[in-house]
């Protein structure tokens, strides 16, 4: 099972960690662990490039853990409002597209969100 935990700060997105292999199929053949990579990646590199922004992460292939930081999502790093926004809100609507698979996928998911002060 993949375990993601959304990091949050009040009402604000601000990163997440991703810990375990879905178990939905064989390694190279998983769908559903295929899906999550690709969509970090794709927040990485919005972040990265099309924000031109700093992203704090590591991937741990092994463990396969991964681990995401944008202080850049809140206030008192970001003084532009609409990078703010738009980083937090590319991070919470990756949570609510992990929520939708959790209804069909349960027994290989599972989605939580913290509060976490950095």
């Amino acid at each position: 099972m993949t375990t993601v935990v959304f990091y949050k700060s009040g009402d604000v997105f601000y990163g997440f960690e991703e810990q375990g292999h879905t178990g939905y199929a064989e390694s190279g053949d998983d769908i559903l662990c295929s899906a999550l990579s690709a969509m970090t990646m794709l927040i990485i590199n919005a972040i990265e490039i099309s924000y031109k922004s700093t992203v704090d992460y590591t991937i741990d292939e092994e463990t396969t853990n991964i681990r995401l930081i944008c202080k850049s999502a809140l206030p008192k790093f970001e003084a532009d409002d609409n990078k703010q926004f738009a980083i937090s809100g590319l991070i919470q609507a990756y949570f609510y597209q992990l929520m939708d698979l959790v209804e069909d996928y349960y027994e290989y998911l599972d989605v939580k969100e913290i509060q976490r002060e950095i």
